[in-house]
């Protein structure tokens, strides 16, 4: 059994589109083990927690002068970071244990003369000093103390690298052009081929390292799952197949997927002309840019998952192996619940109105539009139908991993943002007035001006319903007005202008999905150019803004760590190897690491990221496991919290997946920011 993750932050995270998914290694006895927040927070529930004599990292260490590996657009702000790894201790666990960053014997004091060198001829192009950052701090949340070298004003098209003149150091080397994003693009959406279900991976689009047969197909599975509280009746068989595996869980949680698609359909519409019709997909060649063909994907699965009556069922449980064709245990389904038909209800509204802009889906538009109409209907009928899985309560056990139900103000939020877009597909009054009437209890109006990187699906609604005809004047000004406010007051923008984090990428804590939290930190900027809000701040300098988050995803991080998976052939020296994910599983001979196993994961996946407070031995080690340890890995442990990451997969009782567990929520947005820079 896994332990439930604290109710309070599960919702700030998916509120966020972040998936929790705290379960145990199957292949190792099913979900044993839930994650706990002992480990280097302000208490420790493991059993386990004795002052650790802490074994060393395996991780590549990035280089002293960190960039973005893939490179940077020829206009973009350019900023190397250069890091001094310091000894002194930023904080302590209330174990006793110092908070001292793991590489500190790789201090660095850099030269005076900074070069951009092109790659190609080894001609000196730009030179300055560095600047110290916070007049020579340390700065706590890395570790470190840092130097800033801006060469902005390098434009031209090419290869380059930053060198230390004096300590004849370089850095990674990456590349000054307009294109420079586009396959690293590709390959991020195409992360949700990989996480098909029911798809076979055919060797000329997954590639050979990582073909296989469709999963889940077999008797039993998918296409005649049972309820899982009638498990011996046939009469509750249905076709459930098709959707995408939620996270390194099999499991299709139905609220989260409206979520993921939603955000895929928002990707598009924000930027329509980047998205090409050749990722090598299946769908490839169409006539339709591919993210839609992956958006259709998940819609497709919602539609199965919607009863006659407009109900949505609320989750999908499946059995797990590696390959996840190998998997061979039944499926199990979920009744339905209010909160699932909402979401469900807007993703269809939000489906209908983007692809009724699509000849060739002119009648399934008009079906998601009937649809979401009967979602709306029937969760207005039954406002309070819920459903927690994997609950002994109602005997769920086992019936997913992460809860995917929520409480009365998140079906409340569900059904305000399903009446935006019902109101954007259908332009009738009776969703209008719902909004008007209710719109604010969201955040951003309640608190005023309070913009946040875990209210984005609400954000998102709001936003685009002040773009809309009818909507009165004033609601759209008030909307505007605090979003606008709050991007650019003290906790965003301001965290930005006073440099507070020296790596350009402020969040406020490190914890479950930092990854994540880190892209739509970035999208907060980047809808101010998506709605032409404010003057005081260029376009210019919102993408600035954002673009650092990207940076940071690409290696300007104390780790210089490119935090997707195995894009060596792309251009980052030092990507991801590692992912928490049952198909990519630890000790797999094709699949654990890349480097070591004959493969590693696919390129493209984006892992959850440093966490500095919400990762530990389980809970009940050593009682539970033999393969308990009472000496913690550092890092993560006992590391400041941008260092709080370790490039590992292990399973139950290690509980690697608070760290590098990938989900299709840290996925979409990443995709999503990354797409406002091609």
């Amino acid at each position: 059994m896994t332990t439930p993750v604290d109710s309070t932050r599960r919702r700030l995270l998916l509120a966020a589109g972040i998936s929790l998914i705290p379960f145990g290694l199957l292949s190792c006895g099913g979900g044993g083990g839930g994650g706990s927040s002992g480990g280097g927070g302000t208490s420790s529930s493991s059993s386990s927690a004795t002052p650790a004599v802490l074994r060393p990292s395996t991780m590549t260490l990035g280089l002293p002068i960190v960039v973005d590996q893939f490179g940077y657009l020829p206009a973009q702000a350019k900023v190397a970071v250069i890091r001094d790894p310091q000894g002194e201790a930023v904080g302590t666990l209330t174990d006793g244990t110092q908070i001292i960053s793991f590489d500190a014997a790789d201090s660095f004091m850099p030269g005076t003369v900074y070069e951009v060198v092109n790659a190609a001829t080894d001609a000196v192009v730009f030179t300055a000093s560095p600047v110290a950052w916070n007049s020579g701090a340390t700065d706590k949340s890395s570790g470190d103390k840092v130097w800033h070298f801006d060469f902005s004003s390098v434009t031209a098209v090419g290869e380059y690298y930053i060198r230390d003149a004096q300590k004849n150091v370089k850095s990674y080397t990456f590349r000054i052009a307009s294109d420079v994003y586009a396959a690293v693009l590709k390959a991020a959406v195409r992360y949700f081929y990989y996480q098909r279900a029911g798809q076979e991976k055919t060797v000329a689009h997954a590639g050979a390292g990582w073909a296989d047969a469709a999963s889940h197909v077999g008797p039993g599975q998918d296409r005649n799952a049972r309820l899982y509280s009638d498990k011996t009746n046939a009469a509750t068989e249905r076709d459930v197949s098709g959707g995408w595996y939620d996270a390194g869980d099999f499991n299709k949680y139905t609220s989260w997927t409206a979520g993921y698609v939603t955000a895929l359909l928002f990707a598009y519409a924000e930027k329509p002309s980047i998205w090409g019709d050749d990722y090598n997909i299946p769908e490839s060649g169409n006539g339709i840019p591919d993210i839609i063909d992956e958006a259709k994907w998940g819609l497709d699965w919602l539609r199965r998952m919607q009863q006659a009556d407009g109900s949505v069922l609320s989750i999908v449980g499946l059995s797990h192996a590696s390959p996840p064709s190998a998997a061979t245990g039944p499926s199990y389904y979920g009744p339905p619940s209010t909160s699932a038909t909402l979401n469900t209800a807007g993703a269809f509204a939000r489906g209908a109105k983007v692809l009724a802009g699509f000849a060739s889906f002119a009648s399934y538009a008009a079906d998601l539009q009937t649809r979401a109409e009967k979602a709306w209907g029937w969760a207005v009928a039954n406002p309070n139908v819920i459903f927690n899985n994997n609950d002994p309560a109602n005997g769920s056990q086992g019936l997913g991993a992460g809860q995917q139900e929520t409480d009365d103000r998140g079906r409340l939020l569900a059904r305000l943002i399903a009446a935006v877009y019902l109101y954007d597909a259908t332009g009738k009054t009776t969703y209008r007035d719902f909004v008007e009437a209710n719109y604010g209890q969201a955040n951003l109006i309640r608190f005023r001006n309070y913009v946040s990187p875990y209210d984005g699906g609400t954000q998102d609604a709001l936003l685009h319903y002040a773009t809309l005809p009818g909507v009165p004047s004033a609601t759209a000004n008030d909307i505007r007005t605090n979003y606008l406010n709050g991007v650019n007051g003290e906790w965003v923008r301001g965290k930005i202008t006073t440099k507070a984090d020296p790596y350009q990428a402020f969040i406020p804590d490190y914890v479950w999905g930092s990854n994540s939290i880190k892209c739509n930190f970035g999208l907060l900027f980047t809808a101010l150019n998506v709605y032409n809000l404010g003057t005081t701040h260029s376009a210019t300098d919102n993408l600035n803004a954002a673009s650092a988050y990207i940076h940071y995803m690409h290696g300007v991080n104390p780790l210089g760590l490119c935090y997707l998976t195995n894009m060596s052939s792309l251009g980052a020296e030092n990507s991801a190897t590692q992912i928490f994910h049952s198909w990519f599983v630890d000790g797999s001979a094709k699949w654990d690491s890349v480097g070591t196993s004959t493969y590693g994961p696919p390129p493209g996946f984006v892992p959850g990221g440093p966490n500095q407070t919400q990762w530990d031995w389980d809970s009940r080690c050593p009682s539970v496991s033999n393969f308990c340890g009472s000496k913690r890995p550092s890092p993560p442990y006992a590391q400041p919290a941008q260092k709080s990451y370790k490039d590992f997969n292990d399973g139950w009782p290690l509980n690697s997946w608070p760290i590098t567990e990938v989900s299709n929520g840290y996925q979409v947005a990443y995709i999503r920011l990354l797409s406002k820079f091609i």
